[in-house]
């Protein structure tokens, strides 16, 4: 498989979930007449957290799947990191979004243990 192809999923498939997000908080601003902030509004303030969540953790997960593609990591270990990060960001949004407090905490929570261990492996690579 082309090196790249794993990094070019992630970016396309988290890319779109972001931009459904963002679409979510400009529909919630229209519905409710909100230009700025969240005016104490719930529903728009966990829009926004949702998709600044993501923006927070993507770009970082991102840059560590970049690196493990040029360290020429197998297609197997990119394929499982990306695959897993994808759907525990889905999860994440899912649980905020619905107030499903479990599907929140496993998103955030693999989220977290993926960048860790696509953190060590790119050093291992980079050592090796």
């Amino acid at each position: 498989m082309e090196s790249y192809f794993w990094f070019s999923i992630l970016v396309a498939v988290n890319a779109l979930l972001l931009v459904v997000l963002a679409g979510y908080v400009s529909v919630l601003r229209l519905r409710y007449k909100i230009s700025y902030g969240d005016n104490g509004n719930k529903h728009l303030l966990k829009a926004m957290r949702t998709h600044m969540n993501g923006i927070e953790q993507v770009p970082i997960f991102a840059l560590l799947i970049l690196g493990l593609s040029y360290s020429n990591a197998s297609d197997l270990i990119l394929g499982a990191l990306v695959t897993c990060f994808t759907l525990s960001r889905f999860s994440h949004a899912f649980g905020m979004l619905y107030r499903v407090h479990i599907a929140r905490r496993i998103g955030a929570g693999l989220t977290y243990l993926l960048q860790i261990l696509a953190s060590v492996l790119l050093l291992i690579y980079l050592i090796l």
